[in-house]
């Protein structure tokens, strides 16, 4: 009841700034949506998170689960464990928080924490995008292993070759990983695949350089075409038998490439991932400029955290469930 009442209140103070303001928004209803939803009316259509909590308890009171169940993908033997989120301060921006993920390794399997964000499982078309600072190193030990540093939707994979598994990935490979030792971003559309042996349908792209540092990463899902996007360049457009079918979950993850070795070295290393916002605009197509004016809108108004994105029925299990 409490975090409802923060809801509206929150909401009621965005949808009194719209008024103020007079913005002409470029995505058609927001201040009507959280207005509507302030008076108790049914409405749909926005999430957006600013990772303002104070800590991991307010995250995960908001709609967000952690993984702690073992299993694909990472490093055999690896833990998934919720105790390497953080919430920290920005120290490049005073008053601003940030999600942090983290992942550590030591070489070994048992040695290995990787970490794994789920948002509920209700998201499909729209548009998508998150501000994100991938690293090249980690924030102690020798650099090496091959880290994976993600902002992605997904809905489980049921079976071998599901042919309803949706996902559309952003992953950084700073030290390469599938098979490759080449630095890259991937922007991956998803239509199967097949854990063990290994067997992948899917469309992808490949930025060969480091994005190492802030980023804004968004993906367009709709009239049977997807599109990824890097701070407003669009990346690659996908479609055909990989466009998603199912509802997906929004996920971050930071974890380690199982098809290579981690650095054959006993000191402990510490990787970093952050996030400052993550945004979606259910069924609408916005351009990064768009989005980018959204956000600051919604900021500026002091909203933090919005959902009017319904649930479906019955309501789905998201990946770290499973």
């Amino acid at each position: 009841m409490a975090a409802h009442n923060v809801f509206l209140r929150a909401a009621a103070a965005f949808a009194a700034a719209c008024l103020l303001l007079g913005s002409a928004f470029a995505l058609p209803g927001v201040a009507a949506a959280v207005a509507a939803t302030a008076s108790g009316t049914a409405s749909a259509g926005l999430f957006f998170d600013d990772f303002s909590y104070p800590d991991t308890a307010g995250l995960l009171n908001q709609g967000w689960a952690a993984r702690s169940k073992a299993g694909h993908p990472g490093v055999p033997g690896a833990q998934w464990d919720p105790a390497q989120l953080r919430m920290v301060a920005d120290p490049t921006q005073p008053g601003n928080r940030l999600l942090r993920l983290q992942a550590v390794t030591d070489g070994t399997g048992a040695g290995t924490r990787q970490v794994q964000l789920c948002h509920a499982r209700k998201y499909l078309e729209g548009t998508y995008a998150a501000r994100v600072r991938f690293s090249d190193t980690p924030v102690r030990g020798a650099d090496g292993d091959p880290v994976i540093q993600t902002f992605y939707v997904v809905s489980p994979l049921q079976f071998d070759l599901d042919p309803e598994f949706s996902e559309l990935d952003f992953e950084y490979l700073p030290n390469g990983g599938w098979g490759s030792d080449k630095t890259r971003l991937y922007g991956i559309t998803w239509q199967t695949a097949r854990i063990e042996p290994w067997l992948a349908y899917n469309q992808s792209h490949e930025e060969f350089t480091s994005v190492d540092g802030w980023h804004v990463l968004m993906l367009q899902v709709a009239g049977g075409k997807t599109r990824h996007y890097l701070d407003g360049r669009l990346l690659a457009e996908h479609g055909g038998r990989s466009y998603p079918v199912v509802p997906m979950s929004i996920n971050f993850n930071l974890w380690f490439s199982p098809g290579e070795l981690l650095a054959q070295s006993a000191e402990p290393r510490v990787y970093e991932q952050d996030v400052d916002w993550v945004f979606h605009a259910r069924q609408k197509v916005l351009s990064p400029r768009q989005v980018l004016a959204e956000v600051r809108r919604l900021r500026a108004a002091g909203v933090t955290q919005v959902d009017t994105v319904p649930v479906g029925q019955p309501a789905l299990p998201s990946p770290c469930d499973f």
